[in-house]
């Protein structure tokens, strides 16, 4: 039978834990039931009671997930603490089993508020009911009861430190499963303590929760095909993956000392012995030969405010010329060829994403990827317009920024058939699953620029912009 868990969540990204939970679970192989009514599944606070079938499974959970703070088994909630109390009595055959000689502490902490030390006091003996016969062990007791006070958010007024002290929404109470182990990485993997970063190297918060969104386990094979300076590498090597990247400026991987930055940061995390390979090229012309390699595909593509995307070409094509091509004479002076890029518009190159990634993974493979919208335009059609068949829509979450957004998006393949490889060609951007849809992405860098002023980016202005950039 199913039991209760209370979560407690860190009260950042809000809108990643659950997918994040369900793809963990995903990843171990167990169910996770949340609750039914949408304020108890309400992400804008700390708190959540989810049923899972053993606590092997809530541990589980609490070493692997980000945004975990705390793990207990649940005993009882109220708007006060008479009905806290009443609560826990009827709960008792939970917790009685192990009143009689364990080993125990208490602990009473709360969310938006600091409980002064006379109050926790008075809030411990009020639990005497529970006759605790065990040893109190405040270092390492056998079990650890918790009570969380939730109060209203006050953060930006001035107030006295105890002021409101007590008039809190609601009291939890449990015992302790597991503390959040995974949360610590957030500062092991600070972009500010790495030896190789540039300015566009996502946050370390950010690249866990996007590994933990690829199912990254030890044996898998992921590809990042704009690496950059390797933020999603680091992660998901972390957790046991081997990793394989490219990207279209080879100066981004490799810094301007040897070894490659990327494989410097990768041996301080010690995980360079996971870095498969660095490779550069342009993805739509790629040197993929066969399908079906990759256990995920995770990537942060370039959307234009720190640096854009591209893609080997022209920006305005030369007219072929007529008669033999000429031949060449090699000159002493002779440089190496650097071939020209053009833009890489990102409706375009979000649509490639999705077909590269059903040619490339193995059935029920993952592509995780961030997508910049903008907040007032974004409909759901606009992510509905890149799928395609074979792949399906995981989870889409926001890291809301005001007048825009990123999303995270996670895509499934779904197909056991064989594709060919995407042509790239910039005429099938548009999906046909939503004939002449025109997604709030596109063109994103033109309207961030234009600080998202609605009239002023037309496709022509938007072409000839991109033209002179």
């Amino acid at each position: 039978m199913p039991t209760q868990y209370l979560f407690v969540f860190a009260q950042v990204h809000d809108e990643f834990r659950i997918p994040e939970l369900l793809s963990i679970a995903e990843l171990y192989g167990f169910e996770i039931k949340f609750p039914e009514d949408p304020d108890g599944r309400n992400t804008t606070r700390p708190f959540m009671i989810i049923e899972l079938d053993s606590e092997e499974h809530a541990q589980l959970l609490a070493r692997r997930c980000i945004l975990i703070k705390y793990i207990c088994e649940f005993y009882a909630r109220g708007k006060t603490y008479e009905e806290l109390h009443e609560n826990n009595r009827s709960r008792a055959p939970q917790w009685a089993k192990y009143a009689a000689d364990t080993s125990f502490k208490f602990l009473v902490t709360a969310f938006n508020h600091t409980i002064p030390q006379w109050r926790q006091k008075d809030v411990v003996e009020s639990f005497a009911y529970m006759d605790w016969q065990g040893k109190i062990d405040m270092k390492n007791p056998e079990v650890t009861l918790v009570c969380f006070e939730e109060y209203k958010d006050k953060h930006g007024t001035t107030r006295a430190k105890d002021e409101g002290d007590g008039e809190f929404e609601e009291v939890w109470f449990g015992r302790l499963i597991e503390t959040g182990s995974a949360r610590p990485l957030v500062k092991k993997f600070d972009v500010k303590k790495r030896v190789y970063y540039g300015n566009t190297s996502m946050e370390a918060e950010m690249s866990l929760l996007m590994a933990n969104q690829t199912l990254a386990a030890p044996g898998k094979l992921i590809y990042d095909p704009f690496i950059g300076t390797g933020s999603m590498a680091y992660t998901t090597a972390h957790f046991g993956a081997f990793v394989y990247g490219s990207d279209i400026d080879g100066r981004q991987m490799r810094g301007k000392a040897k070894p490659p930055g990327i494989v410097r940061a990768a041996a301080q995390y010690g995980v360079a012995n996971r870095i498969m390979d660095l490779c550069t090229f342009d993805v739509t012309q790629n040197p993929w030969r066969c399908g079906g390699l990759f256990d995920a595909i995770v990537t942060d593509p370039p959307y234009g405010v720190r640096a854009g995307a591209k893609r080997l070409g022209r920006k305005n094509p030369r007219p072929p010329k007529e008669g033999p091509v000429p031949v060449h004479i090699p000159r002493p002076d002779d440089q190496p060829y650097i071939p020209p890029t053009r833009p890489y518009e990102l409706s375009e190159l979000a649509r490639d994403l999705v077909l590269l990634a059903r040619y490339m993974l193995k059935p029920r493979g993952r592509l995780v990827f961030f997508l910049p919208t903008v907040t007032e335009e974004y409909k759901e059609v606009d992510v509905e317009a890149m799928l395609c068949d074979g792949m399906e829509l995981v989870a889409n979450s926001l890291q809301d920024f005001g007048s825009w957004g990123r999303r995270l998006i996670t895509v499934r393949k779904t197909t056991t058939g064989k594709y060919p490889p995407p042509t790239f060609d910039p005429a099938h951007a548009v999906t046909e699953n939503v004939a002449a849809h025109v997604p709030a992405h596109k063109d994103f860098r033109e309207k961030y620029f234009q600080g998202f002023k609605k009239g002023e980016h037309d496709e022509g202005s938007s072409e000839s912009k991109q033209d002179n950039a």
